[in-house]
């Protein structure tokens, strides 16, 4: 197995054992007597039928997911010209051979299989193969995969957001995150998550450029956290937070089984970068939800309805990218708070992911009484900003318009926070609990029905969602 050369996958599509066993079948539907043949030496076992050297590739059925250890059809046809040749008889080609529809794109390795221990050998390696389709499946937010995953209830899912400086990336301004820890919740017979008390939250500004530094062309609000206190942290602890956060939530790396925990985010591949930059740990069998990627694969599915621009009359296109903005008013959800705050933003899009799995989440909203009772304690409670729209979007068959937003426009998202009295908190377990608002910087204030007003300017609700209104 050592010696090898890569391949496209193109043209291989048999399963090698499915092979040996369309022949036998074949030989048992017909009364063909093929232990009394000259060549019936090569179906005595399937350690046998391997004699004649087999080259064959691994690669994953793109609709079961199963890894399957596969042969060309050119190769079949060698086998039966050498049966023609060696002992003058002719063998048909089985009709039955189970047929693998190829994931996989790229090039993949080349191997000869002409016994039991090296099929054996290259055997072992399928779960790994299927993990590997698996990740890939999931990153790219194919939906049956990513259904698939949740309806197991098993994981724990993970929502993380940063917010950085524009000038430099690699200068951190916040961290924020969002889990649902969803084996935890089945267990105790507490599903669907209810966001407002399920979900585990936190948020983190660092104090050393909070105020300090303003991104000007997409500014940030780390005083506008509505679901719970941030916590001011030096950027030199920032890496021990963040890696103490995923560690207890994941499992053991494997190469063959996918782990507990799956990180989630809109447009991940900046969060994930910024994590590999920091030199966070991350287990390789962690699997990888990117909600812009499944939302745009459910609109290309034809899941979302037809969805137009009032602005130019024109449908969206086909591979078009929703920002979380546009994402999260298409589900009907009116963000309650500031968005580009990691905190906000991280919860929202963990909500966003749920509330296309389960269509019936209620949407949370921020404590109004904690920020009086904050107000009265000599805490100024900061306005949530409002959303800073790029584009409408309207569905046509369900009467919703939907905020689409413009391409690399800065990602939107809220958080939630707290929990009620009576309600379960994240383990699934019942607990009196209070809410608490963020902190705001005492010169800040304002009214955020005022500035919510200002942005629905035009929008009126209606029995079916929330329309653009026209004069």
């Amino acid at each position: 197995m050592a010696d090898f050369r890569l391949v496209n996958p193109e043209g291989w599509e048999y399963d090698l054992q499915s092979v040996y066993s369309a022949y036998i079948g074949y030989f048992q539907l017909h009364n063909i007597p093929w232990y009394d043949r000259t060549w019936g030496q090569f179906f005595e076992t399937f350690e046998q039928f391997l004699g004649f050297s087999w080259p064959v590739i691994t690669v994953t059925d793109s609709s079961t997911g199963r890894a399957h250890i596969v042969t060309r059809l050119t190769t079949v046809g060698a086998f039966i010209k050498m049966i023609k040749t060696r002992f003058g008889e002719t063998l048909p080609t089985p009709d039955n051979m189970l047929k693998v529809t190829h994931f996989e794109t790229s090039q993949r390795h080349l191997r000869n299989v002409a016994d039991w221990a090296t099929y054996k050998k290259l055997y072992t390696t399928l779960p790994a193969v299927a993990l590997a389709a698996f990740k890939t499946r999931i990153r790219a937010g194919e939906p049956k995969a990513i259904r698939e995953l949740w309806a197991k209830r098993d994981k724990t899912f993970l929502a993380i957001d940063f917010e950085w400086s524009e000038r430099n990336p690699a200068t951190f301004l916040e961290w924020g995150y969002a889990a649902v820890r969803c084996g935890h919740l089945e267990a105790v017979g507490a599903w669907p998550p209810m966001p407002e008390s399920n979900y585990r939250k936190g948020h983190y500004i660092i104090g050393d450029y909070v105020d300090k530094i303003v991104n000007k062309h997409c500014p940030t609000y780390p005083w506008q956290y509505a679901w719970g206190d941030s916590q001011i942290i030096p950027r030199t602890k920032l890496p021990q937070i963040v890696q103490s956060v995923i560690s207890s939530l994941a499992s053991p790396d494997a190469e063959t089984t996918a782990n507990s925990l799956v990180l989630v985010g809109h447009g991940v591949s900046s969060d994930i970068q910024r994590l590999e930059e920091t030199k966070i740990k991350i287990p390789h069998n962690v699997l990888i939800v990117d909600t812009a990627s499944f939302e745009r694969a459910l609109f290309n599915a034809g899941e979302r309805g037809v969805m137009h621009d009032p602005k130019t009359g024109k449908h969206r296109a086909q591979g078009s990218t929703l920002s979380l903005g546009g994402l999260l008013h298409s589900l009907g959800i009116e963000p309650p708070c500031a968005l580009h705050n990691a905190g906000n933003d991280a919860f929202l899009c963990l909500l966003a992911l749920q509330k296309m799995m389960e269509p019936g989440t209620a949407t949370p909203m921020p404590d109004t009484d904690a920020r009086k009772k904050s107000k009265a304690a000599g805490l100024v409670m900061a306005a949530p900003m409002p959303v800073a729209f790029m584009g409408h979007l309207s569905v046509v068959d369900d009467g919703y318009w939907k905020s689409l937003g413009r391409s690399g426009s800065p990602r939107v998202r809220e958080r939630e926070r707290g929990v009620v009295d009576g309600v379960t908190d994240e383990m699934g377990l019942m607990r009196r609990g209070s809410k608490y608002g963020s902190m705001s910087p005492p010169e800040i204030g304002g009214s955020w029905k005022d500035d919510r007003d200002k942005e629905k300017e035009g929008w009126f609700k209606s029995a079916k969602g929330v329309r653009l209104g026209t004069k």
